[in-house]
């Protein structure tokens, strides 16, 4: 169906479809089965940064050579609640769903789990990964590095990665608490999406190499790879709103995703070699599942939990707004929404998926994608 802004697919149109590139693009069904639904999931829950506009970069990536479509997972050290997951530059959402079942089997057994993940790829949403916690009746935490795009406060080099961090746990209401936020201003998916609309960059999310601010998307996405832009962590430049908390927070993602697996860190993660042709992401991951029924009953955990929700949804509002939020209350709404109405693939983004169709040969979606 075409539209104003494009074309919109239904759901489960658009999860096969990204399904069926996975498996032209040699993933093994089971793991083109995984990969697809995290990218849907993403669209579902409102986030268009990582859902079908993310397609492209894996399918580059495994054209490349740089990401293979076999996952080959090692276990390379492990406790009976710990792991060290080396993914050898597999398909990053197969790494994290694994790494995800494995650290909610120890969490079982044990109370806790977590898995530390070297040599991974972009693996979709972070708070894909607390979910599957959730359907567990467990709490869910996780982090990931990504390529340098963030200054340290006081700096205009990019350094740390968006680096975001998710946590979720069950409550008794309709759906869970799922905080997934990066620990930049914003995340450079959002840059990605604004240059697809061409569309500005808000004025304090990107500093060029004066500290002054950038806001053409398709400038910052350029300058990011040349080190002559970078976004600013959480609070903004420097620290009087708190700039400098955002960069310990994303520098505190970058150790756990780099030091307990020994893994790469920084300009590690740029994903292109000395002689500037792209090579694997190296990309570090963390897992943690926590057990409820170790501390408390669940049920007991999610009434506490729901009330503490409802209670800051019922304060005292601005004047002027007419309604206070929980994480994860806006996705779940989203859901409804997109599985009622489908995914909008803006115009751009389809230029994207018509060189994918001619490319894989996938004549069957010709008439699906305008």
């Amino acid at each position: 169906m075409a539209a104003k802004t494009g074309c919109i697919v239904p759901v489960d149109v658009l999860e096969k479809f990204m399904r069926d590139v996975f498996l032209r693009l040699n993933v093994p069904e089971e793991d083109a089965r995984i990969s697809a639904e995290i990218l849907i999931t993403s669209d579902l829950r409102g986030i268009e940064s990582h859902g079908i506009q993310r397609l492209k970069l894996y399918y580059d990536h495994i054209r490349q050579g740089v990401q293979n479509p076999v996952t080959q997972m090692e276990i390379v050290r492990e406790t009976p609640t710990t792991a060290v997951v080396d993914g050898h530059h597999g398909m990053g959402q197969v790494i994290g769903y694994r790494s995800m079942q494995m650290a909610i089997e120890k969490a079982r057994k044990f109370g806790m789990g977590a898995v530390a993940v070297r040599n991974s790829a972009h693996f979709g949403i972070a708070g894909y990964y607390p979910l599957m916690a959730i359907k567990a009746g467990m709490i869910g935490i996780t982090v990931t590095n990504a390529r340098p795009s963030i200054a340290p406060t006081f700096g205009v080099k990019p350094m740390l990665g968006t680096n975001p961090i998710a946590f979720g746990c069950p409550t008794d209401e309709d759906f869970p608490f799922v905080f997934d936020a990066a620990t930049s201003i914003t995340q450079r998916g959002k840059l990605e999406v604004l240059n697809r609309l061409e569309e500005p960059v808000p004025a304090g999310w990107v500093i060029d190499q004066n500290g002054e601010a950038l806001t053409d998307a398709g400038e910052c996405l350029r300058g990011f790879g040349r080190d002559e832009a970078a976004l600013l962590p959480l609070g903004g430049i420097g620290e009087l709103l708190g700039g400098h908390k955002g960069y310990g927070l994303a520098t505190m993602v970058e150790i756990l995703s780099a030091s307990l697996q020994t893994g790469s860190f920084l300009y590690g993660l740029t994903g292109i070699d000395e002689q500037g042709n792209p090579q694997p992401r190296k990309l570090g991951h963390f897992f943690m599942a926590i057990n409820i029924e170790a501390f408390t009953s669940l049920d007991d955990f999610k009434k506490t939990t729901g009330s503490i929700l409802r209670d800051l949804r019922a304060a005292t509002k601005q004047p002027g707004c007419d309604r206070i939020y929980t994480a994860g209350e806006k996705e779940y709404e989203s859901e409804k929404r997109v599985r009622r109405e489908g995914v909008v693939i803006v115009p751009n983004l389809l230029k994207d998926v018509h060189e994918i169709i001619e490319t894989l040969q996938m004549d069957e979606y010709r008439a699906v994608f305008c």
